[in-house]
């Protein structure tokens, strides 16, 4: 899953960028409210992460703009003021949550994922195709009894086909929402991706494929007989 933070105090940025990589997510950042803006507008994130007080344009301008551009990104709002008028105004804009600094990283990293299955209606945190268990909290993922140790870079790809069981997304998706920087056109990285789970989820001879292509339009995660 990809975030999005914008945030103009280094040592929180630091820190909440920090923790969500480690928890598996791909992050962009900025500490301007402008660039923010740009960023939300340009690329589809899973989750934004907004500071309201902002060098530039403010998160409540930023919100506004997207919601006017018709972008439904899930927002969880950062701020120092803890007044419930100040709460109600950034709901009424259409933030989805809200945060007072300061703040537990843990309890950030849970709301953003609570965004993401609200995103992909999951409202269980295990998500699960078949024989197929990924437990999205402590990344961990189960199939047929056997715990399958799936490196990050391969995780975020697996999760995301979860997320999007049935649905057949694209290469770009893909990078989109899983990767950090932009992947070359060249880059085999997604087909290397496919190519290591499907290995890993062979776990024995009664594991059937899950993960299928349509060929020209992209990778589809579903159960066939």
């Amino acid at each position: 899953m990809r975030v999005l933070v914008v945030e103009d105090s280094s040592p929180i940025l630091r820190a909440v960028v920090g923790s969500l990589e480690e928890n598996g997510f791909a992050v962009d950042s900025t500490a301007e409210g402008d660039e923010g803006l740009w960023m939300a507008e340009t690329h589809d994130y899973d989750v934004a992460v907004l500071d309201i007080m902002l060098p530039g344009m403010d998160g409540l301008t930023i919100l506004k703009n997207l919601r006017k551009g018709g972008k439904k990104t899930p927002v969880l709002f950062l701020t120092a003021k803890d007044q419930i008028s100040d709460r109600v105004t950034g709901l009424n804009a259409g933030a989805d949550d809200y945060l007072v600094k300061p703040f537990a990283i843990e309890e950030m990293i849970a709301r953003v994922h609570a965004l993401c299955r609200r995103r992909y209606d999951d409202a269980d945190a295990v998500l699960r195709c078949a024989d197929l268990e990924v437990d999205t909290l402590r990344k961990k993922v189960k199939r047929l009894h056997y715990d399958i140790d799936v490196p990050s870079r391969y995780y975020a790809v697996l999760e995301y086909l979860m997320r999007n069981q049935g649905r057949v997304v694209s290469r770009t998706d893909i990078e989109t929402h899983t990767y950090d920087e932009l992947v070359s056109p060249m880059s085999n990285v997604v087909d290397v991706a496919i190519h290591t789970l499907r290995q890993l989820l062979k776990v024995d001879e009664h594991a059937k494929p899950l993960i299928h292509t349509k060929r020209g339009q992209g990778y589809i995660l579903e159960e066939r007989d």
